[in-house]
């Protein structure tokens, strides 16, 4: 039967078989968290346009065609986060963490919105991971950001996995290349698509993330920023490539890699898996040092990266990599006749209080459908109750691999089933 409604457009139903992907996801990033030393964070879901707009910048394709923003009753200004890291350096400011002993290392799980385009594996309503440190300027806390995304991944099961790497400069030398930049893109102007016209006059760095046919050949022959570096910031980038070449991490240098939000600057990186179509990148991050002064903070130097759950997973499957399956029922509880039902469900009820995943049968059904049932549900043991095991007081136990049925005496069920059921893990 068709449904009247029909989930908005650019929303993802998670339904039961897939939720051991996002399970396995989940601990493995609670796991590594753990062990890189990073804390978890959770921030509002909405936060003041104005954060983003500062952050984020103006200019960018968050900020001006993708964010959810609206007036709430208080006639207060708001937005759905379209990002984590905005609303995260927000919260290091306003609740006093750059007091901490620094890096304050720290990461976030939750939804995020954007209004963009639909397609395989993005959503204007995703799941993201946020990694974030603040508090330190040393390439060697770079480097442990690119290890631990790396490592996510190798945990997660991807192969053949290398870093796109780039460094976007700073305020001190980032002013130079800018102006190389546009003055390379005058002379091509009529080249270029509308956006990138607009992007030229309100956001230069972003032509180079510019994805349409027309602007590709002119995003070929544009001067590369790597050129342009500082000393300080060629010194932070060889510093961190000497790093990765020493732990033997592969990597490319993108010259066209910027990302997509104003606030990087130095490292910028993405992690690639081969094999997965040509969205090859499952995450990306880099250095945002000049984030918390924007938004109103001490000069703080940061760094981090983000990915989206529902991209992972499409590449997980896509490699063919399983994650392990959700603990499955053990035990159904069948019965038969009126007086053995309400202790089949007391019986079950006993189960699950101590640790056995059970389930009874519901309604009034014939012993042959309440063994069907049990079969489909997969369980190892089907226990009936009837009328001869009450007066008996012993379960039937059926081995629903093996095919065979015994009696258990009820006061022992219990016992019986956690030394059995142990046997089989």
């Amino acid at each position: 039967m068709a449904s009247k409604y029909k989930r908005p457009t650019g929303t993802l139903d998670i339904l039961p078989e897939d939720r051991a992907y996002w399970r396995f996801l989940e601990e493995t990033i609670h796991d590594l968290m753990s062990i890189y030393g990073y804390l978890q964070i959770d921030v509002p879901v909405f936060e003041h346009t104005e954060l983003y707009v500062r952050g984020v910048g103006e200019g960018t394709d968050i900020v001006d065609k993708e964010m959810y923003s609206f007036k709430d009753k208080g006639d207060d200004d708001l937005t759905l986060r379209p990002e984590f890291t905005a609303g995260i350096a927000r919260a290091y400011v306003e609740h006093g963490m750059y007091k901490w002993p620094q890096p304050v290392k720290l990461y976030a799980i939750g939804p995020v919105f954007r209004y963009e385009r639909p397609q395989a594996g993005r959503y204007r309503q995703h799941t993201q991971v946020s990694v974030e440190a603040f508090g330190e300027e040393d390439p060697a806390l770079d480097f442990e950001i690119l290890s631990l995304a790396h490592h996510l991944f190798d945990r997660l099961g991807f192969k053949r996995l290398y870093f796109q790497l780039n460094s976007t400069g700073c305020p001190v030398c980032r002013p130079r290349y800018i102006e190389a930049l546009k003055a390379y893109y005058m002379e091509h102007y009529d080249e270029i698509d509308e956006d990138c016209k607009r992007r030229l006059k309100r956001n230069p760095l972003r032509v180079l993330d510019c994805k349409a046919d027309q602007c590709q050949p002119v995003i070929a022959g544009a001067p590369k920023i790597i050129d342009y570096l500082c000393d300080d910031c060629r010194t932070h980038f060889d510093t961190l490539r000497g790093y990765l070449d020493a732990a033997g991490f592969k990597y490319v240098i993108n010259h066209r890699l910027v990302r997509g939000l104003d606030y990087y600057t130095k490292t910028v990186f993405e992690v690639w898996a081969e094999g997965i179509g040509a969205q090859a990148a499952v995450c990306g991050g880099g250095r945002y040092d000049g984030l918390v002064e924007e938004i109103g903070g001490p000069p703080t130097p940061g760094v981090g990266f983000g990915a989206g759950w529902e991209r992972i997973i499409l590449a997980m499957k896509a490699q063919g990599i399983e994650p392990p399956p959700l603990p499955a029922p053990q035990v159904f509880v069948a019965h038969l006749g009126k007086e053995a039902k309400p202790k089949a469900v007391l019986l079950t009820a006993t189960l699950r209080r101590a640790g056995i995943r059970a389930l009874v049968a519901f309604g009034e059904r014939s012993l042959k459908s309440q063994m069907r049932e049990a079969n489909r549900r997969g369980v190892r043991y089907t226990l009936i109750l009837g009328e001869g095991e009450l007066e008996r007081q012993v379960v039937a136990v059926r081995d629903m691999q093996q095919g065979e049925q015994f009696d258990v005496p009820l006061d022992r069920i219990v016992e019986w089933l956690r030394e059995h059921l142990q046997e089989q893990e």
